[in-house]
């Protein structure tokens, strides 16, 4: 499969562009930036093309991986779709809940697979963990903390989307990637709350009955940063593991399980569609901050 990259930024400078030029079963063909200096350079150290025009790169590749801000990846997102291109997405999927339905409605309407990078998700120890305690059920509540020091530490995500849109917007999509498919889907965002610096406390309803919190911060002490998820249930107190993998081998697994998902048809079980719901989410919870109701 030809695969074009969209993005110059850190992630795609640390994560995405590694992982593709290292994939055995891809072609990495090109890359497209909105700095095209970024794009030349970033092309070169992988041996690749680098593209002044991004609907150029989507004529000649099969799929894309997107590795720019939200409210970016979206507009793109529905090009490439338009074009033929599967989607190799980042998290959140848009800034906005329209952007995500226009990203799942163009996926579905020109039939192209799609992939959102949920780290967590794509990380073997942690992905075996999930399966196992969805098969399992009977969870009472669920608890989610994603504490990162990007605003308080030296960090090269310091991006002007994420001063922005925040935590929430940012790990909160991890958090919720990891406990919707072992809790279910969100009935309702029943409270929502600040805490110090982008601190935000979120607590959910689920649709079989459990409850979950989520604790996210990009404003941690270094010394405080980590993620960490528990959940309590007639199987008692398990934890989500850590993993000796690292984001790179993450992408090569979500980059597989896209090339699966446009060989046999079947959606995967992260593509826009739950990028979409992810979104519906966070913004339900953004609009009880924004009216003070936590």
């Amino acid at each position: 499969m030809r695969i074009g990259l969209l993005g110059t930024g850190p992630w795609a400078q640390m994560v995405h562009a590694p992982a593709l030029s290292a994939h055995e079963g891809l072609d990495f063909a090109g890359v497209w930036g909105r700095r095209p200096a970024a794009a030349e350079e970033l092309a070169d150290r992988h041996g690749t093309r680098a593209y002044d025009d991004a609907d150029a790169l989507l004529a000649e590749v099969d799929a894309v991986a997107v590795a720019v801000p939200p409210d970016v990846q979206a507009d793109l997102a529905v090009r490439a779709a338009e074009a033929g291109c599967h989607l190799l997405l980042d998290k959140p999927v848009a800034a906005t809940v329209a952007g995500a339905r226009a990203v799942a409605r163009a996926a579905r309407q020109a039939e192209v697979a799609s992939v959102v990078f949920f780290t967590t998700r794509f990380l073997p120890e942690p992905e075996a963990w999930m399966a196992e305690r969805a098969a399992e059920g009977g969870w009472f509540t669920g608890h989610a903390q994603w504490l990162g020091a990007v605003f308080t530490g030296d960090s090269p995500f310091a991006t002007p989307w994420r001063r922005e849109k925040g935590a929430l917007w940012d790990v909160g999509p991890h958090a919720l990637s990891v406990l919707l498919p072992v809790l279910g889907d969100v009935r309702r965002v029943s409270a929502a709350g600040r805490g110090p610096g982008d601190t935000v406390h979120v607590v959910l309803d689920h649709v079989g009955g459990a409850s979950s919190t989520l604790t996210l911060s990009l404003t941690a002490p270094p010394s405080a940063a980590g993620a960490a998820v528990e959940i309590r249930g007639e199987a008692g107190v398990v934890r989500l593991p850590e993993s000796d993998s690292d984001a790179a081998t993450a992408f090569g697994r979500a980059a597989d399980a896209l090339g699966a998902a446009a060989r046999d048809g079947r959606p995967h079980a992260c593509d826009a569609a739950f990028g979409l719901r992810v979104t519906e989410v966070l913004a339900e919870a953004e609009t009880l901050l924004a009216n003070g109701a936590g």
